[in-house]
């Protein structure tokens, strides 16, 4: 009802009428062709237009609707400046955190290598008791 009174106060002519027919709907519902005048629409289903008639003015509710208005003019060079800066920085610490990843992986690597036995079991490194090489030397 607030958004109707504010719609019956905002035109010309809804100012001086009793009453004004409001007509709600989803925006994917309006339908524009090329045989509707200028400022005429049509709907894709009717099922989903819901009008609700603007009353009497009352003055009570508009002043408290004009209270808490807010005007917003924005700056759409300044918006997207600074949502690019977002998407930069965004990017930057996922950047980051891949480099950090790949820095703790390579040092489970290493730790996982220093605790192998794998670099001490080379055949150059190996003997064999066969040979008559005996170390048993406390007999």
């Amino acid at each position: 009802m607030d958004c109707a009174h504010l719609v019956k106060a905002s035109i010309i002519q809804g100012c001086h009428m009793n009453h004004v027919n409001v007509v709600y709907t989803p925006r994917s519902n309006l339908k524009k062709t090329a045989d509707l005048d200028v400022g005429q629409i049509g709907f894709h289903r009717q099922k989903d237009v819901k009008i609700v008639i603007g009353e009497k003015k009352v003055n009570e509710i508009l002043n408290q609707l004009e209270k808490t208005e807010v005007e917003w003019f924005p700056d759409p060079a300044a918006e997207k400046e600074r949502r690019d800066r977002e998407e930069r920085s965004e990017k930057k610490a996922q950047i980051q955190e891949m480099k950090r990843r790949v820095k703790e992986e390579m040092k489970k690597r290493e730790m996982v290598e220093l605790r192998s036995y794998l670099p001490l079991m080379k055949v150059k490194n190996m003997s064999s008791n066969q040979d008559g090489n005996d170390s048993d030397e406390s007999m």
